[in-house]
């Protein structure tokens, strides 16, 4: 198991996962609308989406961001990508939450982390083509769209096109 090292921002503390964290986001990850975007359909309940969660197969990590007063507010992933010094991010921020900037706050800490802390060259981000949340979060923090497949991945709403964006620690670096 890989080491989830607690980060933290302004507002919120990103620590490791937590069995009672599936009460905490199967509201979000339960609901159809809000799983639109993922490669499966929501959850139907807390024990299968903690089964999904700690997967011990699974070879990411999983931070958990929570507030101040310790409410879960968001889910962020960092999983090894081709080859070493690649890592593909992944996030999902709580319905409750949405708007408040939960997501930009955390990413950039957890993408700052990943570039310093562990040394990679290059995160990168595979992303609904019609997730503009996500694809204007990924580009405020840098992230240059390196490809777009179309009709790339079937998912439980239908054959989709998605995006690839990477970012380079060089490029991270030069943003100060």
């Amino acid at each position: 198991m890989r080491d989830v090292p607690t980060l933290k921002t302004d507002r919120f503390t990103l620590r490791p996962l937590r069995r009672e964290d599936a009460a905490a986001l199967f509201p979000t990850l339960g609901d159809e609308t809000q799983c639109r975007y993922l490669t499966r359909p929501a959850f139907e309940s807390e024990e299968e989406l903690w089964g999904w969660l700690a997967e011990p197969g699974w070879n990411g990590r999983t931070w958990i961001a929570e507030d101040g007063d310790g409410e879960v507010a968001a889910r962020f992933v960092s999983v090894p990508g081709h080859e070493d010094g690649v890592e593909e991010i992944g996030y999902i921020t709580c319905a409750h939450r949405q708007g408040e900037g939960v997501a930009r706050e955390c990413t950039r800490a957890l993408v700052a982390h990943l570039f310093t802390a562990d040394g990679l060259r290059k995160l990168t981000a595979e992303v609904d083509a019609d997730n503009t949340a996500s694809i204007r979060l990924l580009e405020r923090l840098g992230f240059a769209r390196e490809a777009f497949f179309r009709e790339h991945e079937t998912t439980h709403i239908g054959l989709r096109d998605v995006m690839m964006y990477g970012l380079l620690a060089s490029e991270w670096s030069a943003r100060g």
